[in-house]
């Protein structure tokens, strides 16, 4: 019967999670809203099928912690260190702000300031999934305002991770004292990264090294799965800490290898899977009679996660002196909640600190926040131009902006002059073009999935990406989104239609050069968006026939245009277009006897 409660709770989760995340992503709105209306479906205070509560829960923990080893393994401390002027203190003192907002909400309706924390702080960090999403379909992903966002969005997440490290020690009602429980925790996260680190450092790259020479991706998927799942169970059991702390600093040792990005992109779907099973487990807390019941508590969550929030962003944004528009579209794009809120109040919840209406209160202010923060993103250029329109307040609202040449933003800040063209694969092909593309001033990134080539390139001081270039993050690694060019130059790639279709997605104006083995791959590759197909039974072709020709001693004009006709043949039949009938006299006349070489008329 288990078994049976188990299934059916994991499939209808995941198909009330799949239809409504799809008419979500219809409505150009993030998934996220659509899987937290799937959970609704399937929770109790909804008619109809019931999940399980109880084995969502332990399935969503699962997910939290693949999600927190994902955070570990984009972590990059220069990309942190890129914006930390501004990312540190702008997260510390808008997280602050939001917590006293949020504190002072739960005062007034009589949940009491322990409960008012731990809700602010929920209310203080918001989705990374939502915020990338707007950025990128925005184009702003890579610009100035892309990387202070992300960048501010990283601190709030190192921030909520000492948060969830520090709040059982604080309200897990242990002896002697606040101050001692908390010695205690950060000794033993001491403990933990001392070990951790250093340790995991080494093995953890030697075990992934000894998998990848398997040459088997299911190995390697399993091996990344159970170094995260392993680090964070024996965080918890050995050292008394959160399994979210343990996945964290997993991924961070998985990141700072040459595995991170094929273990991002391996490990990319189970996670996903279980993320949604999180996020459907927490629609199952939530009520939608505590709309009618309490609309105050969610209009004023609300107004912090979508004004107060968005406020302090802007204000502390032009006190660092950065232009309006970059203020106004940081503060947009923070005004939102997701994944680790809800993460936050589930620890709340589990330490009887938060009552359960604050779930409740959380996931219509998540629901509301992420729906309309596209559209509030699209509102920033007219917005910037409202206040441009007011000369004193445009005076007044840049007094403080650093003039080019300073230690303020630039626009260029997000040019990397590397990433001009990805080469896929590192073959003789591949080595020659990347060869000649160094030789003219353009230097290229190599994607290779034999470490041992990686390894040797990256010493040699070129640019390469251990991974599958099937995968997104892969080609957004390699510089795809900035790249003028992409070129396939492997033969018998799998999934090269998906690689095309993916760049295509990324970068919608890359000219894309890729290799086939047989003609009829072409028509295939060029509908997936490829601007050049070259097929090697073609090229051989073309090859051969000039050969023969030069044997037999055609002359160079008779040699281009049987070239021409093999051409139009192969390539022009196989596209749609029409074979050319052979002509009805050779080539080249029938070679005399002792006459090899000569060519006719001679």
């Amino acid at each position: 019967m288990h078994d049976i409660e188990l299934i059916l709770t994991l499939t209808g989760g995941l198909a009330a999670a799949l239809v409504f995340g799809y008419v979500t992503h219809r409505l150009g709105l993030s998934p996220i809203v659509g899987y937290l209306l799937g959970g609704i479906a399937v929770g109790p205070n909804t008619p109809g099928f019931v999940a399980d509560k109880h084995l969502a829960e332990q399935m969503a923990e699962i997910g939290v912690i693949l999600l927190m080893f994902g955070v570990g393994l984009h972590f990059h401390f220069d990309e942190l260190l890129a914006v930390r002027r501004i990312a540190v203190p702008g997260a510390v003192v808008q997280s602050l702000a939001a917590t006293g907002l949020g504190a002072v909400v739960a005062w007034a309706f009589g949940w009491g300031w322990a409960a008012g924390v731990v809700f602010g702080l929920a209310l203080s960090v918001a989705s990374t999934v939502v915020l990338t999403r707007v950025l990128a379909d925005n184009g702003e992903l890579h610009t100035p305002t892309g990387h202070i966002a992300v960048g501010w969005l990283v601190v709030e997440d190192l921030f909520t991770v000492l948060v969830l490290v520090l709040l059982p020690p604080l309200f897990g009602g242990g002896g002697g004292g606040v101050g001692l429980a908390i010695g205690l925790a950060v000794l033993k996260i001491g403990l933990l990264v001392a070990v951790a680190v250093p340790v995991g450092g080494r093995v953890i790259p030697w075990l992934l090294n000894k998998v990848a020479d398997t040459k088997s991706r299911e190995l390697f998927t399993l091996t990344v799965l159970v170094v995260a799942l392993g680090i964070a169970v024996g965080s918890a059991l050995l050292f008394g800490v959160s399994m979210a702390l343990g996945a964290f600093l997993a991924g961070m040792v998985v990141g700072r290898s040459e595995f991170s990005v094929r273990a991002a992109t391996d490990a990319l779907p189970m996670r996903d899977a279980f993320a949604v099973l999180f996020f459907v487990s927490v629609g199952m807390l939530f009520d939608p009679r505590y709309l009618l019941e309490s609309p105050g508590v969610v209009l004023a969550t609300l107004a912090v996660v979508v004004f107060g929030k968005p406020a302090a962003a802007a204000t502390i944004v032009l006190l660092l002196g950065y232009p309006v528009r970059v203020a106004i579209a940081v503060a947009v794009a923070l005004g939102q909640i997701g994944e680790f809120s809800f993460i936050l109040a589930a620890l709340g919840t589990d330490l009887k600190v938060l009552p359960g209406s604050a779930t409740s209160a959380l996931v219509a202010a998540a629901i509301a926040s992420i729906s309309v923060n596209p559209l509030l993103y699209r509102l920033v250029g007219p917005a910037e131009q409202w206040v441009a329109r007011r000369p004193r307040l445009w005076r007044w609202l840049n007094a403080r902006v650093r003039r080019p040449g300073g230690s303020g933003p630039r626009a260029d800040e997000g040019a990397d002059p590397r990433f001009r063209a990805v080469v896929v694969g590192y073959g003789p092909v591949g080595r020659t073009l990347a060869r000649l593309l160094r030789e003219n001033g353009v230097e290229p990134t190599v994607v290779e999935m034999n470490l041992e080539t990686v390894t040797r390139l990256r010493a040699e001081g070129a640019t390469a990406v251990y991974g599958d270039a099937n995968h997104r993050e892969t080609l957004k690694a390699a510089g795809v989104a900035r790249a003028a060019n992409l070129i396939l130059s492997t033969s018998g790639l799998t999934g090269a239609e998906e690689v095309v279709r993916l760049a295509r997605e990324l970068n919608p104006g890359v000219r894309i050069l890729a290799r086939s083995a047989y003609l009829r791959e072409r028509a295939g590759l060029r509908k997936a968006g490829a601007d050049e197909v070259y097929a090697e039974e073609g090229e051989v072709a073309l090859a051969m026939t000039e050969s023969v020709l030069r044997e037999l001693g055609a002359s160079p004009e008779q040699i281009d245009r049987e070239r021409d006709r093999v051409r139009a043949e192969l390539f022009g039949g196989c596209e749609g277009g029409g074979v050319v009938e052979p002509p009805s006299s050779p080539v080249v006349s029938p070679v005399e006897p002792g006459g090899v070489g000569q060519a006719p008329g001679e």
